[in-house]
């Protein structure tokens, strides 16, 4: 769990922000990144797809944090969209959760590990399931 201390006299007390909190931030940050399909893997992914049906859909799937006093490293894994640079799709993840984290968690970024552990292809029934006529 991170915590901060006040740096004022103005201000009591402690702020403890906890970790499934920080993997949630990392998470949402992930799948705002455009060729990120969905974050996890198989067995994670599954079980996602189960909970979004009943409306508890989980952010923080597919990420794993470690939280110190003063900084925090994660570990992502996503699916990614075909074809896109898989590269830059891992990099603008680590931008994007870097960022997150330190503006809205206000930790400092250790390191920020990217698995692309599948490559999601769009079928014809995507496409049709997708289309407003």
């Amino acid at each position: 769990m991170a915590t901060a201390t006040p740096t004022t006299l103005q201000t009591q007390g402690t702020t403890t922000i906890d970790d499934a909190v920080v993997a949630k931030v990392a998470g949402i940050a992930a799948r705002e990144v455009r060729g990120v399909h969905a974050l996890g893997g198989g067995a994670a992914r599954l079980i996602g797809t189960v909970r979004d049906a009943i409306g508890n859909t989980d952010h923080g799937q597919g990420v794993k944090v470690e939280v110190g006093e003063k900084q925090v490293a994660a570990d992502i894994t996503l699916v990614a969209e075909y074809p896109v640079e898989l590269q830059r799709v891992a990099n603008q993840v680590r931008s994007a959760v870097a960022e997150a984290l330190t503006t809205l968690v206000g930790l400092e970024v250790a390191e920020i590990n990217v698995t692309v552990a599948d490559v999601h292809i769009e079928s014809e029934e995507d496409d049709k399931e997708s289309r407003v006529v």
